[in-house]
């Protein structure tokens, strides 16, 4: 069952502003600072800095928490299917529309509304948005009656729409709608004293997820990974952070050697896009290794009973069973005992 309360603790922000750069205090002081106001907000910064938990901090402590936070990102979609997701549709529109279906921002109605990427918006959803802005009202695509919506707006973008607008991509009027208050997150490399404490704070949580391990970094490789410019910022040293605990599974001491090839690589070599796509992929493929290897040996020390098996690793068979026909685990036939005859 859905619970609110969960949810405002998982995204109320708190582990979003873990460090001790002037940076960090800086966009937490502004959290507090507009979370009561019905103002638009827009975050900035780079891919990966962390702008969703900035918007979903500013619901979550603030007065609209208890209603609906909606999250959309604008780059995702073609327009001509987000302007019906964003304002809805009345029965008959298009092919496929069936029946009448409010869009997302009325379906924030008393929350936030956060669109993702607004840089990407083409003109036609650009002039929308701002009568959304202006107005307080949305009309749904192939209704003409106006509907008025009380939403909290907050956009992101990783784009620098000052140049967007020099180059007649973006609207300057939406532009200034949109930014009353700006929220500007800097990239990990511009606040390298706050690696370390995320560093201790991932380490710790995908440890406990890890069976309740405790994991440490040798010298070398943390020396490696403060040298290391984050180019994917949080979200990269997160998903390395998860990698590299997967990986020295038993020993639980992270080495070079657990490093991804871009962290670990000489000073001076650049890794390629390539390299770097490849890495995020190598996770996923590691996460699987580990599952695997974990169920295997599970399974051999209760001789491939597979309920005391679930029972050993705290699971329910039938979450057993799903895994094993997932990573396709395959339980040896058991040859009958040997009958001797004196």
């Amino acid at each position: 069952m859905f619970d609110r309360a969960e949810e405002m603790r998982d995204f109320s922000g708190d582990g979003l502003f873990i460090g001790r750069s002037a940076s960090v205090r800086r966009v937490s002081e502004l959290v507090d600072r507009v979370k009561d106001l019905g103002a638009p907000v827009l975050v900035t910064g780079e891919s990966g800095t962390g702008k969703e938990l900035v918007a979903r901090a500013v619901h979550f402590r603030g007065a609209r928490k208890l209603a609906p936070f909606v999250a959309v990102n604008g780059g995702a979609i073609p327009d001509h299917l987000l302007e019906s997701e964003l304002f809805g549709h009345a029965r008959g529109s298009f092919t496929g529309a069936v029946r009448d279906k409010p869009g997302l921002i009325e379906e924030a109605a008393g929350g936030t509304f956060f669109l993702d990427e607004v840089g990407d918006l083409g003109p036609p959803l650009q002039a929308k948005l701002l009568r959304v802005l202006q107005d307080k009202e949305i009309r749904r695509v192939g209704e003409n009656r106006m509907r008025r919506v009380d939403v909290r707006f907050i956009s992101a973008t990783h784009k620098m729409l000052e140049r967007e607008i020099r180059e007649g991509r973006f609207r300057e009027d939406l532009y200034y709608r949109l930014r009353i208050v700006t929220i500007e997150i800097p990239p990990l490399r511009e606040r390298r004293e706050d690696v370390e404490p995320l560093l201790d704070h991932f380490t710790e949580q995908y440890g406990r997820e890890l069976r309740g391990g405790r994991f440490v970094f040798s010298a070398q490789a943390l020396e490696l990974l403060h040298a290391y410019p984050w180019p994917g910022n949080v979200r990269e040293l997160q998903n390395e952070i998860q990698r590299c605990l997967i990986l020295c599974g038993e020993e639980r001491v992270v080495r070079p050697e657990h490093l991804s090839p871009r962290i670990s690589a000489p000073a001076g070599s650049v890794p390629s896009p390539e390299a770097a796509r490849a890495a995020a992929d190598n996770f996923f493929e590691a996460k699987a290794e580990f599952v695997k290897r974990f169920l295997r040996q599970a399974l051999l020390r209760c001789e491939y009973n597979k309920a005391r098996t679930a029972e050993e690793i705290g699971m329910s068979r039938q979450a057993l069973f799903k895994l094993m026909k997932k990573h396709k685990i395959q339980v040896p036939a058991v040859r009958p005992p040997e009958v001797r005859l004196d």
